[in-house]
C-alpha cells in the first residue's frame, strides 16, 4: 500500500493541504475525482484548501487505498492554533481565499474570487484582459497572465497598481522568490504578466529593462527509449487510447494538438497530418506513419468519428477529448507496463525528437516538425542523444584491472 504525505502549503493566496505521493494513475484518480484535489506545477504536488471538511473527504477517499502520513500537517495546525509557531504561514502574508480562475474568453464579466482586489485595481484587471484579447493572445496565455496578474493585485490590496515604481516591483518579485518560493518558470510567467500590464496597457516603455530575470536551470528533456514506447502503446487499455498515444509519438505532437486534431486533417494520399493553429497560432505539417495509418483506419471503422469533427471526441458530442484524460491514459499505460520513469504526454514528443536525432535526422528538419520558433529550443536534444556517445570509449575500459 502506497504512503501519501500531507503537508501545509501556501498557494495562490491561501492555506492549502499539499498532497505528496508516488506517481500512480490510481492514486491520481482518487485525488482528482473523489477528493477534488488539483495539481500544481509550481510545487509539483496535489493540493486542496486547508479545512476540516477537505481533510475528511480526502481521508475517506483514500481509506483502504493508501496510508496517510500527517505528522507535518498536524504539527503546523497545532502551532497555528497556539499562534506561536514559526511555521504559521499567516505570519508572512494575510490569507486570501484561493481564486477560481475565470474563463479566458470572457472580458466584460467580473472575475470571480477577486473580492480582495480594490475597485481601482479591478478596473486595471479588466483593461489588462481586454488588451490581451485585442492583441489576439491565445486562450491559454490569457488564462495564465490573468491568473498571475490577479495574484499580484490580491497581494497589494488597495494600493493602486498603476502607481508602482520599478523598485516596488523589484521588492515584490524578491518577495515571490524568497517568501513564496516560486520556481524560476513561475517567476518568469509572473514577470511576463506584469511586463504586459506596465508596458502594453500603461504604455510605460522599457519599464522592465532594469528588472533582472532569474536564470532558468538547464533541464534536459525527459524521454522514453523505444522499448518503453512500445510497452506503453501495447499496455493501452483500448484501441482509441492506443491510437492517441501512437499519434502523439509518431508526429511529436503536443497534448493539445492530439486532442484537437480534426478528422479532415489526416491526408492519407500525401501521407501527412495537418496541425492547425498550434502553439503560437502556427500551422505545420508532420509525416503520417504508415503504421499509424493502419491503426487510424481500424479506429475509423470502430468509432466512426465525424468527417468534419474532432478525430477523438470527448464525453459530450462535439467536444474534444480532454488533455487531462489523455495524461491519465498515459499514466495508466505506464503503470500497467511497469515503467517507473517519470514523464507526461510531452515526454512522447521529446522521445520523437530524440529518436530522430539518434538516427541522424538533421536538427533543422526536427525543428520544423516540432514547430519550434528558435533553433536553440531544438538543440536541447543534443544533450540527450546517444548518437555521438556510442563512439566514445570510457577511460575505465582501457584500465588493466585483472
Amino acid at each position: 500500500m502506497e504512503t501519501v504525505t500531507l503537508k501545509p502549503l501556501f498557494h495562490r493566496g491561501g492555506e492549502c493541504i499539499a498532497i505528496y505521493a508516488p506517481q500512480n494513475g490510481t492514486l491520481n484518480h482518487y485525488f482528482q475525482k473523489k477528493a477534488g484535489a488539483k495539481w500544481t506545477k509550481t510545487h509539483k504536488c496535489w493540493y486542496m484548501p486547508c479545512n476540516e471538511k477537505n481533510y475528511e473527504q480526502l481521508a475517506k477517499a483514500l481509506k483502504g487505498v493508501a496510508l496517510l502520513q500527517i505528522d507535518e500537517l498536524k504539527k503546523y495546525l497545532l502551532e497555528k492554533k497556539k499562534g506561536t509557531g514559526k511555521e504559521n504561514l499567516q505570519a508572512a502574508i494575510p490569507v486570501i481565499p484561493p481564486m477560481k480562475q475565470p474563463p479566458a474568453k470572457i472580458v466584460a464579466q467580473q472575475v470571480k474570487g477577486t473580492l480582495a482586489i480594490s475597485k481601482e485595481n479591478k478596473e486595471a484587471l479588466q483593461k489588462f484582459k481586454q488588451q490581451l484579447v485585442l492583441k489576439s493572445y491565445s486562450p491559454s496565455t490569457i488564462k495564465t497572465y490573468t491568473n498571475e496578474f490577479t495574484q499580484f493585485l490580491q497581494l497589494i490590496k488597495d494600493k493602486p497598481a498603476n502607481e508602482f515604481t520599478v523598485q516596488r516591483i523589484k521588492d515584490y518579485l524578491q518577495y515571490c522568490h524568497e517568501k513564496l518560493k516560486l520556481s524560476e518558470n513561475t517567476l518568469h510567467s509572473r514577470m511576463n504578466a506584469l511586463k504586459f500590464y506596465y508596458e502594453q496597457v500603461l504604455r510605460r516603455e522599457k519599464f522592465f529593462w532594469e528588472i533582472p530575470r532569474p536564470k532558468k536551470p538547464l533541464q534536459l528533456p525527459r524521454f522514453f527509449n523505444q522499448d518503453e514506447i512500445a510497452a506503453i502503446i501495447k499496455a493501452a487499455s483500448n484501441l482509441k487510447h492506443k491510437v492517441m498515444l501512437m499519434l502523439a509519438y509518431s508526429g511529436g505532437l503536443r497534448v493539445s494538438e492530439v486532442v484537437t486534431i480534426k478528422t479532415a486533417n489526416i491526408d492519407s494520399k500525401r501521407m501527412c497530418i495537418f496541425i492547425e493553429n498550434a502553439k503560437g497560432k502556427k500551422d505545420r505539417m508532420v509525416t503520417l506513419s504508415p503504421v499509424l495509418l493502419i491503426m487510424l483506419r481500424e479506429y475509423w471503422n470502430a468509432y466512426k468519428p465525424l468527417h468534419r469533427g474532432y478525430l477523438f471526441s470527448g464525453q459530450n458530442a462535439g467536444e474534444p477529448y480532454s488533455t487531462r484524460s489523455l495524461q491519465l491514459v498515459l499514466n495508466a499505460a505506464k503503470q500497467k507496463a511497469g515503467i517507473l520513469k517519470p514523464g507526461s504526454i510531452h515526454a512522447l514528443r521529446h522521445s520523437f525528437a530524440t529518436h530522430l536525432l539518434d538516427k541522424g535526422t538533421d536538427v533543422t528538419m526536427i525543428m520544423k516538425l516540432l514547430g519550434h520558433n528558435d533553433i536553440k529550443t531544438t538543440l536541447r536534444y543534443l544533450h540527450v542523444t546517444n548518437r555521438d556517445m556510442l563512439q566514445i570509449v570510457s577511460p575505465l575500459d582501457n584500465l588493466n584491472l585483472e
